[in-house]
């Protein structure tokens, strides 16, 4: 198989890498890419434990899944003698030697690879997983057998690069995972870089401001200007040991005193931020004012304005207004223009009047509809279950159309609608709609009074039911209240309950008195009477007296 050569970067950066002593515990090579860094260890260990070793850095056992990765476990090797675990481990009872993988998993879950460099071996079955010997075979071994160390993978979503060298100021670095040395060709995140002749420790930790990987310390300000500018984003000044940083103009410095920022960034401004030298001024699009607080927007009331910005008629909107002419008249490029023998100019439209042919037409402005009853008047209007109410703003009162509640949201006043089918108005189903209800009878039943339902007698008097006892007398359901309150007082509907209470006790004196006129005292407990409510009262008969009783009567 044809090997890529590592790009020279990369081969310099792992050569130079691997210089350092290794930390106690720590691994005896590594190296850092971009986005991935990797480590061998020198550690007689079994599979289980090595890869233990491996995630307590925050790694995995090494994946090698190109001929790149190969290259750089060989440089890492250093031509020393030993078998390295790699993070392959059989995923099956046995191994498949005409698959690429033979029946092995990375330890990542996956079996993706473009590069394989088996050692030849048998189909085996048990537990086995994969070690890469100096001369980058892979070969199949238990693994509760030790192998002589293990190569460790690290992926990281960004990098810091090297500080820029200085004269005089040699810098030793340390990854997260223990490798410590003076020259990587990228540092992972929580990287240390320590200057010992400043007395410096850096770390590499993502910036607040910028959201990007950079070398910084907790403490704010810049180090000396002589190592990577202090930290500063722009100009470094040192005078008597005394560094600080400045930015130009319409930037200022961000809160680690190093970095430099818009003004605006931040800024709680509604709309839009402006920066005005070293600060910032909030302004708002055309149609609102700013607010007390100096970054809220309000809406400027177009309509109160003197002389008002309409001819006639003049409705404020959110962010802006709309003019409107008064019956008679039409808007024409923005002015109003009386309508030659207009219909309206009589007519009794409330709001708007249109021209038809045979006459005029009334309509309504937005958030109005007409009135069904008055087919000239205009009543407020909703077809949401949650509408904006409409405000005077001079007298601070507000109304909603008729089946809605006014309430506060959010320090807004708004219109809920009633949902009268909660309410108990129907004395069957009940179907809620914005501003109103709709109530449905059962079959054989027809609705009476909007809100009850009566049984539909067929032709020969009885209803929906049969057997040997006729229907009693036909008696409507007592009336429910009123369809539809928009405003209904606490009071009102403590008086319609009493008067519906009151009903059902009135109908079921009615009923008892019928029954004891009918019914007569039974001489024995052989029969019950039969009488005309008897299927009303829940009455059952018996069959012998009470057929002897039926044909007396």
């Amino acid at each position: 198989m044809r090997r890529l050569p590592l790009p020279l970067p990369l081969l310099l950066g792992l050569a130079l890498g691997l210089g350092g002593e290794p930390e106690p515990g720590g691994p005896s090579g590594a190296q850092c890419l971009e986005h991935e860094c990797f480590a061998v260890f020198w550690s007689a260990l079994p599979f289980a434990e090595a890869g233990a070793e491996c995630q307590r850095g925050g790694g995995h056992l090494m994946t090698v899944r190109s001929t790149v990765a190969e290259e750089a476990i060989a440089l890492l090797l250093q031509n020393r003698s030993g078998d390295l675990w790699l993070g392959l481990r059989l995923g099956l009872p046995c191994t498949e030697p005409t698959q690429r993988l033979r029946g092995f998993q990375w330890v990542t879950g996956d079996r993706n690879t473009d590069y394989s460099n088996w050692a030849p071996s048998g189909r085996q079955c048990g537990e086995f997983c994969v070690t890469v010997s100096r001369e980058l075979r892979w070969e199949q071994r238990p693994c509760e057998a030790p192998a002589d160390g293990f190569l460790c993978e690290y992926k990281y979503w960004g990098s810091c690069p090297l500080l820029p060298p200085a004269d005089g100021l040699p810098v030793v670095y340390t990854t997260p995972f223990g490798a410590s040395g003076g020259d990587f060709p990228a540092l992972p995140p929580g990287s240390a870089a320590v200057i010992a002749a400043l007395g410096l420790e850096l770390h590499c930790e993502e910036d607040g401001d910028s959201g990007r990987l950079r070398w910084g310390r907790p403490e704010p300000g810049p180090w000396s200007c002589r190592l990577a500018n202090g930290g500063c984003d722009e100009t470094c000044k040192e005078d008597s040991g005394q560094a600080w940083c400045s930015c130009p103009e319409g930037k200022v410095l961000s809160s680690n005193g190093r970095g430099c920022r818009s003004p605006c960034a931040g800024a709680p401004c509604q709309h839009h931020c402006v920066v005005a030298g070293s600060t910032f001024v909030c302004m708002c699009e055309a149609g609102y004012l700013l607010a007390a607080d100096g970054s809220s927007c309000e809406d400027d009331d177009d309509c109160a304005v003197v002389p008002s910005v309409c001819e006639q008629v003049c409705v404020n909107t959110e962010g802006g207004f709309e003019c409107h002419c008064h019956r008679g008249y039409t808007m024409v490029d923005g002015h109003c223009q009386a309508l030659p023998m207009s219909r309206c100019y009589k007519a009794p439209c409330e709001q708007q009047c249109e021209e038809v042919p045979d006459g005029y037409h009334c309509s309504c402005f937005p958030g109005y509809a007409i009135d069904p009853q008055m087919p000239t008047h205009c009543v407020l209007h909703c077809n949401h279950s949650q509408c904006p109410a409409k405000c005077d703003p001079y007298t601070m009162t507000c109304e909603c159309p008729e089946g809605f509640v006014l309430d506060n949201l959010d320090n807004r006043q708004v219109c809920m609608d009633i949902d009268e089918c909660d309410m108990n108005y129907c004395q069957h189903n009940c179907t809620n709609y914005p501003g109103g209800f709709e109530c449905h009878c059962p079959s054989g039943y027809r609705l009476v009074d909007q809100t009850d339902c009566l049984e539909i007698l067929g032709e020969d008097g009885e209803g929906a039911y049969s057997g040997d006892f006729g229907p009693g007398p036909q008696l409507p359901v007592p009336s429910r209240p009123p369809p539809k309150a928009a405003h209904l007082h606490p009071g009102a509907l403590v008086g319609i309950t009493v008067a519906v209470l009151s009903a059902a006790l009135a109908l079921l004196a009615l009923a008892y008195h019928l029954v004891r006129r009918c019914c007569r005292a039974p001489a024995t407990m052989d029969y019950k009477c039969n009488c005309p409510h008897e299927k009303e009262m829940g009455l059952q008969p018996v069959t012998s007296g009470c057929a002897a009783a039926s044909q007396k009567l």
